[in-house]
């Protein structure tokens, strides 16, 4: 096996807190997650929070989990919590969930 295909997956489920619904957050993730080939999904959830999934290239999960501690104006990130999880291969891109 080549080192290339040896690159180290990784899956990163978020949840975001504060200033982030109403605001483009889905939209920037999601073009921040395709930006960086990752597959996974992003939604609103009922409390005001924003939850997403990525997954793919460690390297490249780390700095989504980093572009969500902060997102793009006019959000205002309070909180990320993080959950590693086992990758699973099973997304085909990455999406907004409604």
């Amino acid at each position: 096996m080549t080192e290339q295909a040896e690159t180290r997956q990784k899956r990163a489920h978020v949840h975001i807190s504060g200033r982030v619904q109403g605001v483009g957050f889905r939209w920037n993730a999601q073009h921040k997650a395709q930006e960086l080939g990752l597959t996974g999904w992003v939604r609103n959830l009922w409390d005001g929070r924003v939850e997403a999934v990525f997954e793919g290239d460690e390297e490249a999960v780390d700095k989504a989990v980093s572009w969500c501690r902060h997102g793009e104006r006019p959000a205002r990130v309070e909180d990320v919590k993080i959950n590693y999880e086992k990758p699973g291969g099973e997304f085909s891109g990455f999406h907004i969930k409604m």
